[in-house]
């Protein structure tokens, strides 16, 4: 490499660079090092040796006065110091960046340098640093052992580091929020959510990212490069691991048996993770708002929450996503390619898999049947899904809410509702959905598709949902009852109006006017009242508003755009509350009753006003019997 050096010892020790000659061995664990020196450091590890102590006291009199560390040398004293002063006298002369330490500097040129110097004998792996290449090991050997719980570490660190998770110390704390957390990494990744610095940066697109594994991640999108691929498949992997892991499929092979529900797995680790369902164990906890988790990888999709990245970006229209499972709903809807076509009906699939479940519909065949109760399926995963019904299993639990569900589509599409992710776009308006299904509702707005006919009438509306209440005012039926007056409702959305007559309950008052409410968020916008506080403002009128919605509404009245329809006579309104009172024309449905007459009402102020004639009633009476009795 033309290195040069002031000494042929140095130059003999540098050469075992290259020729990977390690002659000093440890005699106790049998590792090798290049250098004597480094042999006699690490054999301090096995007798615990600490030879450097003060020559006067024998001790250690470099005490830090802020933390209380200390010393027995000046010189790493001084270093420990740096820490606190946050002085960071040595700069890298390629990019500026500075640092406490000497070796710390040199360790960061190897990143201009490309310089790799520590091999792994066993894969020749290169790393930067002596320590990664440690953390690397093949060996499996795990000497530290947590006498808490028993989980046995490679390295004393890391032992030290799970140690706090039982202590609940948290040595390190943010200086601008005042928050703990257990290791310094942890800190320093909360830190950039209070200084915005994203330090990864992908070299593709340019996206920046403020952890490294979120940046990894985002990589495998870009890398198309698959070498390992299944003989039996030829499905690719990036990951020799994941290829291992995948052939399982094939051979439908599961040793690990939950004992509790007896569902099986093909990996130990498949079955550890299950079981905390049943034990409700939760051993990652996010450091930042002190949530617990079952598993590191559901963890890691929370942070994102706190630090706001979206590692998962689409290639055609630059959405960014948090999970790759969001991303990949995302991209059905650009990929508008259906290779796979129904003879009968000339429906069109992406995959030839759907098209073989879609085909037995039109055969009527329904070869999976239920053995408590007789009901047939034409797909055994619908059969698994009903057989829940009865076992009343639902084993995808949310991590965030404790909402438990009995499929993990379902788990999976209210994860959305927390992560506020809503991958489905509309192209015509940009509206978002979180749902595929409730997109393609809405796209009937604009194409005016009105799929569902009522077979009376013929009249027709754009879902299965509102033609359902449109035969009500057919069959006369109203399903939704009141408990405690008996009135008859078509809708439930009706019922709530009403019962909301009867229910006095309003534990959240106002400290102002003592005006109670039924709901927290109903409280804190009535509050705006008082604090005269209107932070939405219309940027056409100037007008401004205590509410976004108050505001999205007034803009309607500049557009003139009307955007929800009665699906029976076709007249149009500014927001859903107009168009829900307007239906009950239709329904003939009077929720707001008078309780001295009995009369019905379609809106709840009309109703106040009715009841004022009867206030006045009782008040004449009152005044008659006043002038009986002065007589």
């Amino acid at each position: 490499c033309y290195k040069t050096f002031s000494a042929t010892c140095n130059l003999a020790r540098h050469l075992r660079t290259h020729t990977k000659e390690k002659p000093y061995v440890c005699d106790v664990c049998g590792q090798a090092f290049t250098e004597g020196g480094s042999l006699t450091k690490h054999l301090r590890s096995h007798t615990k040796e600490k030879p450097y102590a003060c020559i006067v006291c024998k001790e250690k009199p470099h005490i830090c006065e802020v933390c209380g560390k200390k010393f027995a040398a000046r010189g790493i004293f001084t270093k420990h110091l740096r820490i606190h002063t946050r002085e960071k006298p040595f700069a890298c002369e390629i990019c500026g960046k500075k640092f406490a330490t000497r070796s710390t500097l040199k360790v960061h040129l190897r990143i201009h340098t490309k310089e790799k110097p520590y091999v792994c004998e066993v894969c020749e792996t290169e790393f930067t640093q002596n320590s990664s290449l440690k953390e690397h090991i093949h060996t499996k050997e795990k000497h530290y052992e947590c006498e808490v719980c028993g989980k046995k570490f490679t390295q004393g660190g890391n032992l030290k580091k799970h140690s706090r998770i039982h202590t609940n110390e948290k040595p390190f704390a943010c200086e601008i929020c005042g928050k703990k957390f257990t290791t310094r990494s942890i800190l320093k990744v909360h830190l950039r959510t209070h200084t915005k610095e994203k330090p990864y940066v992908c070299e593709v697109c340019e996206t920046e990212f403020t952890q490294n594994s979120s940046l990894k991640e985002h990589l495998k999108l870009h890398a198309n490069e698959k070498p390992f691929a299944c003989e039996i498949c030829k499905r690719a992997f990036t990951q020799a691991g994941n290829l291992r892991r995948h052939l399982l499929i094939h051979t439908k092979e599961k040793h690990y048996e939950c004992e509790v529900c007896g569902n099986k797995f093909t990996q130990g680790g498949n079955l550890k993770k299950h079981s905390r369902i049943h034990t409700n164990e939760k051993p990652f906890a996010c450091e930042i708002c002190g949530k617990k988790f079952t598993t590191r990888s559901i963890l890691k999709v929370h942070l994102r929450i706190h630090t706001k990245e979206k590692p998962y970006v689409c290639e055609v229209c630059e959405t960014e996503f948090t999970q790759n499972s969001s991303l990949k709903e995302h991209l059905k809807l650009h990929a508008n390619e259906k290779a796979f076509a129904c003879e009968i009906c000339k429906k069109a699939f992406i995959q030839a898999r759907t098209l073989k479940r879609h085909l037995l519909i039109h055969t009527k065949e329904k070869p999976y049947e239920c053995e408590v109760c007789g009901n047939k399926f034409a797909q055994g995963g619908n059969l698994k899904r009903h057989l829940r019904i009865h076992t009343r299993e639902k084993h995808h639990v949310c991590e965030v809410c404790g909402k438990k569900f009995t499929e993990s589509g379902n788990l999976k599409k209210h994860l959305r509702i927390h992560t506020k992710e809503k991958p489905f776009a509309c192209e015509v308006c940009g509206k978002k959905f979180t749902e595929s299904g409730n997109l393609k509702k809405h796209l009937r707005i604009h194409t005016k598709e009105k799929p569902f006919a009522c077979e009376i009438c013929g009249k027709k509306f754009t879902t299965k949902s509102t033609i359902k209440v449109h035969l009500r005012i057919h069959t006369k039926e109203k399903p939704y009852v009141c408990d405690v007056c008996e009135t008859e409702f078509t809708q439930n959305s009706s019922l709530k109006e009403h019962l909301k007559l009867h229910a006095n309950e309003k534990p959240f008052s106002c400290e102002i006017c003592k005006k109670s409410f039924t709901q927290a968020g109903n409280l804190r916008r009535h509050l705006l009242i008082h604090t005269k506080e209107k932070p939405y403002d219309c940027e056409v009128c100037g007008k401004k508003f205590t509410q976004g919605g108050n505001l999205k509404y007034n803009l309607l009245v500049h557009t003139n755009e009307k955007p929800f329809a009665c699906e029976i006579c076709k007249k149009a309104f500014t927001n859903t509350n107009n168009l829900r009172r307007h239906l009950l024309v239709h329904t003939n449905e009077k929720p707001f009753a008078c309780e001295f007459c009995r009369k019905g009402f379609t809106r709840f102020y009309t109703l106040r006003r009715h009841l004022l004639i009867h206030t006045r009633k009782n008040l004449m009476s009152v005044k008659k019997v006043e002038k009986i009795h002065s007589k």
